[in-house]
């Protein structure tokens, strides 16, 4: 397999398109002021080429922040592109499509993955995948992007997650997610008077859980809550892994979150760790994996973008992961990890 990856500040497709030919999937990012014109220009470009797009933030080494970023996978792969729509109210209407295109692919043992860009439901919509994810053995990432827009093969949906399924002609992929938080003192949280409709947590432990997380965080406003959130999140206990669930707002005497609560969850409050021995501990995590990549398509909530960035560390933690191989990926406002939606991770696809 390989990768190619170009860029343009200003958006121009000619310019970030420029030394790609003949493309087999294209994958790309753009502002949401060009996002529509953006599409129509790739597919006239590259007619019929497979493609998916969402609007946000890309990088390869190094952070793109307005334009235009384009991902290419130019050979060694097989692929089918797709999309679900009303994913808010029936993920589940279209999900022969996704079934098909799997099939047409023919995944092989641990060669195939889905790249996704969701403009919503993004725990229903994996939800609804995890029946196909364990049929054909598969793995997922992808994210939410911004301004509820996605693309498909030349056309913008709303209201919709567009896939692309990528089986490696030439080995191996492999999923990975990355906190760079962990569970602080391992204390149990149990959720309750939780609305999932409105992503509503009320109560944690059966007190009130603007003032439980008031408490173990020494905050004392709203605005302190939603800023303490970068660097001490909630966290979602699963065996022994940990979802990161992150704060958007205050409501009452309860909170908003980025994702879904249950009644009877068990959270925990997690506390940031050292970003660079973490990418590091990732760098050598997929180092012994992996003995040659050709590629690595990865996403990195903004809320990461944030803090690295305000640490002076976000170019380093990009050179840090693009010191495997070719890399590339976005910002994105949630983040897909095979059936799993997680707030301020980094997950990826690695392809051998």
């Amino acid at each position: 397999m390989k990768m190619f990856n170009g860029k343009s500040s200003s958006g121009s497709v000619a310019d970030a398109t420029r030394g790609l030919s003949s493309p087999k999937l294209i994958i790309f990012t753009g502002e949401a002021n060009k996002f529509d014109s953006i599409v129509a220009e790739i597919e006239a470009k590259y007619p019929g080429v497979p493609s998916i797009g969402c609007v946000g933030m890309g990088y390869d080494s190094a952070i793109q922040e307005t334009g235009i970023t384009i991902t290419a996978f130019t050979e060694g792969v097989k692929v089918k592109t797709g999309v679900l729509e009303s994913v808010s109210k029936m993920p589940a209407r279209h999900i022969q499509r996704l079934e098909k295109d799997i099939e047409e692919v023919r995944p092989g043992k641990e060669n195939t993955a889905i790249i996704d860009f969701c403009a919503g439901n993004d725990a229903a919509v994996l939800t609804t995948l995890r029946e196909l994810i364990e049929k054909f053995n598969l793995q997922v990432m992808g994210a939410t992007g911004d301004a509820g827009k996605v693309s498909v093969d030349g056309k913008v949906y709303e209201d919709a997650m567009t896939y692309a399924v990528v089986k490696n002609e030439g080995g191996r992929v492999k999923t990975y997610k990355e906190n760079i938080y962990a569970p602080k003192d391992n204390r149990q949280l149990i959720a309750s008077k939780t609305d999932k409709a409105k992503y509503y947590l009320g109560e944690l432990n059966g007190r009130s859980a603007k003032q439980v997380y008031m408490d173990l965080t020494g905050t004392s406003t709203d605005k302190d809550i939603i800023n303490q959130t970068f660097q001490n999140p909630l966290g979602k206990m699963i065996g022994n892994d940990v979802c990161i669930c992150s704060i958007k707002d205050v409501s009452g005497s309860g909170l908003i979150m980025y994702r879904q609560i249950n009644d009877s969850d068990i959270l925990t409050l997690l506390e940031m760790k050292d970003p660079m021995e973490v990418a590091q501990n990732t760098v050598d995590r997929i180092k012994s994996d992996f003995t040659k990549i050709s590629g690595i398509y990865s996403v990195n909530c903004i809320f990461r973008y944030l803090v690295l960035k305000e640490r002076g560390e976000l170019n380093t933690y990009l050179n840090k992961i693009a010191s495997l191989g070719p890399s590339c990926g976005l910002i994105g406002f949630g983040e897909h990890y095979n059936t799993q939606f997680v707030n301020q991770t980094m997950t990826c696809v690695v392809f051998e």
